[in-house]
């Protein structure tokens, strides 16, 4: 009988790879996984997000202060939509959440970033409230404190680096920002993040979903809902998100950028 030597290990190396697949897909820890020293294995874990020394309490939650007056982001977005974004839609989001947590005794100790990380550990009689109403609590949290009436202008330090690095100008980013900003059809929000690869990322979620749900952290973000701009812009949002880079706080984004390394 003759063999023919060829087709062996054809179907030798066919056999070999097949027990390689099965062995992969029976391990999930063979497939590339983010590297532990990686920036991006915490940002779904432990990194505080709304604030430099703390996360976002839910016992009971609570409306924090604007850090300016509500007519100094003159420059891209006019008081009245300000006092109404901030003392009404946002104070709407605390009240929700305070009273879906009202019979929740445990998870009113978890912080407000807790509870968006895990959102399956949320029962599923109030999973959707907590994850729009405390969604909607930390991004306009967070948003609050990423503009500023001494804003605008090109980023330095740090942050400019890395958006040269990762888009290859501060243009090019502000177009891919604004266009994230400008596609996302109907309510949510546009954001640039260090996404669970470590990498920096611009993206976009609905409605009031927070980026830390899906291992991300959130750098910077700015808020498309109408309420944020319609006052003044009616249905311009392109004019409202060219505008909105006159308030941006790159001290702030800076260091939302750093604490995203850690």
């Amino acid at each position: 009988m003759r063999f023919n030597v060829r087709s062996l290990i054809a179907t030798l190396l066919g056999l070999v790879a097949g027990v390689l697949v099965l062995a992969c897909q029976s391990n999930p820890s063979a497939v590339s996984q983010p590297s532990a020293q990686s920036p991006a294995a915490s940002p779904a874990t432990s990194i505080s997000v709304a604030y430099p020394d703390r996360e976002l309490s839910a016992s009971p939650a609570q409306l924090p202060p604007l850090p300016y007056d509500a007519g100094a982001l003159s420059r891209a977005i006019d008081a009245e939509t300000m006092r109404i974004h901030h003392d009404r839609h946002h104070q709407s989001y605390v009240t929700n959440l305070n009273n879906a947590l009202k019979d929740q005794p445990d998870l009113q100790k978890l912080s407000v970033e807790a509870m968006l990380r895990d959102l399956n550990a949320v029962p599923e009689a109030i999973r959707e409230k907590v994850r729009n109403n405390a969604g909607g609590h930390l991004n306009h949290t967070i948003f609050w404190q990423i503009m500023s009436p001494k804003g605008g202008g090109q980023p330095t330090g740090a942050i400019a680096q890395a958006i040269n690095q990762s888009f290859g100008s501060f243009e090019n980013f502000r177009k891919q920002f604004n266009a994230a900003g400008s596609d996302r059809f109907g309510s949510g929000w546009a954001w640039l993040v260090r996404n669970p690869q470590g990498q920096l990322q611009i993206i976009s979620t609905a409605n009031q979903d927070n980026p830390i749900s899906n291992g991300s952290y959130p750098i910077m973000g700015n808020d498309v809902w109408e309420h944020a701009y319609y006052l003044r812009y009616q249905n311009r949002r392109a004019d409202y998100l060219n505008n909105w880079w006159n308030v941006v706080n790159w001290s702030e984004v800076n260091r939302r950028f750093q604490a995203s390394q850690r």
